[in-house]
């Protein structure tokens, strides 16, 4: 894959590493102790207005719990007003009122991930106390506000309730739903060094996803794979650059040309064609959109 021929077209979004919650699989390795790094709210609007310029379409800002960023309101609105979709990826456990404004104004999605249909189970996982009903609650106050929200089941233990939990999020009436695998990166990844055979091939296809150090990584779980830093570098230049030209041609060595298994963390809101793409069985191949045989239940991994 050539960068030159390649677009930009979503971004990740990274904006703090601070989390409320502690789960053992996060491939971030967020939790209460992180920082909101250095990146200023400036060069965050920076960076925005460098992807909507780049002709991105859309960003999904992430953390961390992206909603524990005190000017999280500011940069979306920011976004928003350049002409890009705003989706945010969170715990739905600490929203607070400005940011439901915001989110209403913006047309913002909304994602979270959910474990179990128990308290127990999930609040297990997330190493928070009352996560799940909290969680429960603001996915309630989503739908009831009109906010789109879609729900990941994240396999992360032997005898999860995930299938329960699919049910459960549906019957609050959350309409996508998808599930996923803990992925061996941050701490799920146990010390161990993560290798780009365990990437989907797909990095830096279009897409990439920006941490709090002004890092960028061809995605969220390549942050090993470092292409520049815009805070050295305007976006537009690593994006292309010689650093990536060269990360694409391991990824490409290890995954081969197009590589078509395609499982994201949970699912992307850019993923096409199948337009989401929801990886519910760990294999999604966007070359059978609309051939009737795509993913449609959730599998836990033996």
């Amino acid at each position: 894959m050539r960068a030159i021929r390649n677009g930009l077209k979503f971004a990740w979004l990274e904006v703090t590493g601070l989390c409320n919650e502690f789960c053992h699989h996060c491939y971030a390795d967020s939790s209460p102790k992180g920082t909101h790094g250095i990146m200023t709210v400036r060069d965050w609007t920076r960076v925005i207005d460098e992807l909507s310029g780049m002709g991105a379409l859309d960003v999904q800002f992430i953390g961390g719990e992206p909603t524990l960023y005190p000017r999280l309101a500011e940069l979306i609105r920011h976004a928003y007003d350049f002409g890009l979709s705003v989706e945010v990826f969170s715990n739905m456990t600490h929203i607070r009122p400005e940011l439901w404004e915001t989110f209403t104004d913006c047309k913002v999605k909304l994602a979270t991930s959910y474990y179990s249909d128990t308290p127990e189970e999930h609040d297990g996982v997330t190493r928070l106390r009352g996560s799940h009903r909290r969680t429960r609650v603001n996915i309630e106050k989503a739908l009831d506000l009109g906010i789109p929200i879609r729900g990941g089941v994240v396999a992360v233990q032997k005898g999860q309730r995930v299938h329960e939990a699919a049910r459960d999020l549906s019957a609050l009436g959350v309409g996508t739903v998808g599930g996923d695998r803990a992925r061996a990166f941050g701490r799920a990844g146990a010390g161990a060094e993560p290798t780009i055979g365990d990437l989907c091939g797909h990095c830096a296809y279009e897409k990439c996803a920006i941490g709090p150090s002004g890092a960028v990584w061809p995605c969220v779980l390549g942050r090993f794979l470092n292409l520049g830093n815009v805070l050295e570098r305007p976006l537009p230049e690593i994006w292309g650059g010689a650093r990536m030209a060269d990360v694409l041609a391991d990824i490409t060595a290890v995954h081969g040309e197009g590589a078509q298994s395609c499982t994201p963390p949970q699912f992307l809101p850019m993923c096409g064609p199948c337009s989401p793409c929801v990886p519910s069985v760990g294999h999604c191949d966007p070359t059978e959109a609309g051939t009737g045989a795509g993913p449609d239940t959730i599998d836990t991994p033996a």
